[in-house]
């Protein structure tokens, strides 16, 4: 691997992020300081702590504190995209598709974790 960009998880939160911003740029004008911030900076934290971890590769711990970092997000994401399905500030569709993302991100960095932690 030459770059965290190889990393299938971290092209995957990536492009969920992205998601995410533009979702959330269309939530009503009274949540863009509180509900819509908060689930773009949390979807941002997975792949920039990824990269972040990835450009402390010479400490097997550090990678290991950023992955477990991007996990808790990857979670602080599935918590508030729930919370937006049920006030209807998301559709059932949106809901499922990035929660099937992101689900798929969770077991991922799980892996790497796994992985990282036995070597």
């Amino acid at each position: 691997m030459k770059s965290y960009k190889d990393l299938d998880v971290y092209k995957r939160s990536y492009n969920l992020a992205i998601q995410i911003h533009n979702l959330s740029l269309k939530f009503p004008k009274e949540t863009q300081f509180d509900l819509a911030d908060q689930i773009r900076r949390s979807s941002r934290s997975i792949p920039s702590n990824i990269a972040e971890g990835y450009g402390r590769k010479k400490s097997n711990k550090d990678v290991i504190n950023f992955i477990r970092t991007s996990l808790g997000s990857n979670d602080e994401v599935l918590f508030n995209l729930e919370f937006l399905k049920d006030i209807k500030l998301v559709s059932n569709k949106e809901y499922q598709s990035l929660k099937d993302g992101y689900t798929i991100c969770g077991k991922q960095l799980t892996q790497l974790l796994k992985h990282l932690t036995n070597n």
